[in-house]
């Protein structure tokens, strides 16, 4: 299936507005459509690339209303289409610092544009972890790719690996699959962590290759991969192929916040059950939100529940 456009982004926006969202994601995308459609000025601050993680995830599973999955680069520009014509405004620039100001919050973006608003929702997603090897940062875009969707197809015919074990990792060794001659999954761990639909289809494609206990010490080339050197069971090995595809987790995109909001031990945001922060009138939502589900539709949830809040908020304090 083709990839669905992405709405235009506005390149003016006003600048005072009831209710800012930062992030582009599915959480952010679902906050800016309810809080549009609840009559609030709503600004969304997309970052550079609307979508968030999302954009490279070929198949979601589970999302209600698409019983066959849907693509992360389909389902993200859809929910940007119902939040514009409800009314929502986007800018395609990230949120880089807070204030309080005059009850409510001053908002400052990468683009050197202020915005007043009453309430603001953070939703920054995450980025996945490195694995922080010799010869992952050289190699980046030389056969170290966090993308199977996007390149996938120029691995037809090769040995790749994936690294990890959690549903990512499950997820893009089937999307390599579909191309690669074979793919090897390394995981530290004794089993796959991935959901149960996950792990048998990564058990009956033939192609796939599960390597547990096993950790990835350094991935090898000079101009392009042509292996990796793991370390498992006691032996340490050169392993040849030609792309490595790291999912080893996620990293909060929180750390702009440290001081305005409480940070749980891996730096997502603490929130009560309204998704509020223990600041006036800031709430959180998705995968930056401490106690997260994990899944894309919990993460839209997340999004409708924190523009309701902050919608019931906006009324309370500023009619």
């Amino acid at each position: 299936m083709p990839a669905r456009a992405i709405r235009p982004i506005l390149p003016d926006v006003s600048s005072a507005f009831d209710i800012v969202i930062a992030g582009g994601g599915i959480a952010g995308l679902t906050a800016g459509l309810t809080s549009a459609r609840l009559g609030r000025k709503t600004l969304v601050l997309t970052g550079d690339v609307l979508g968030g993680q999302l954009l490279s995830i070929n198949r979601i599973d589970g999302y209600p209303g698409f019983p066959d999955g849907i693509a992360g680069y389909d389902l993200c520009p859809i929910a940007q289409e119902q939040a514009a014509s409800a009314g929502a405004e986007f800018a395609m620039t990230e949120l880089m610092g807070l204030s309080a100001r005059n009850g409510g919050w001053r908002v400052a973006t990468a683009a050197g544009d202020e915005h007043d608003a009453a309430a603001i929702i953070i939703a920054t997603g995450t980025a996945l972890k490195k694995l922080g090897v010799p010869g992952e940062e050289r190699l980046f875009g030389k056969g170290v790719s966090h993308c199977a969707s996007c390149d996938a197809p120029i691995m037809k015919g090769k040995v790749v690996a994936v690294v990890g074990g959690g549903d990512s990792a499950a997820q893009e060794a089937l999307t390599l699959a579909e191309f690669a001659e074979r793919v090897i999954i390394f995981h530290r761990g004794d089993a796959l962590s991935a959901q149960a639909a996950y792990r048998d289809a990564v058990s009956a494609q033939k192609k796939i290759e599960l390597r547990c206990d096993t950790v990835v010490e350094e991935i090898l080339g000079d101009d392009h991969v042509t292996g990796v050197r793991v370390a498992g069971r006691g032996k340490t090995e050169i392993v040849d192929l030609a792309g490595v595809f790291a999912y080893i987790g996620m990293v909060p995109n929180t750390m702009f916040l440290a001081g305005a909001v409480a940070l749980d031990d891996e730096g997502r945001i603490k929130t009560d059950p309204s998704l509020g922060t223990r600041s006036a009138g800031l709430y959180a939502a998705g995968s930056a939100r401490s106690g997260w589900l994990g899944r894309a539709v919990a993460s839209a949830g997340d999004g409708a529940a924190a523009a309701i809040s902050a919608h019931r908020y906006v009324g309370v304090t500023h009619g």
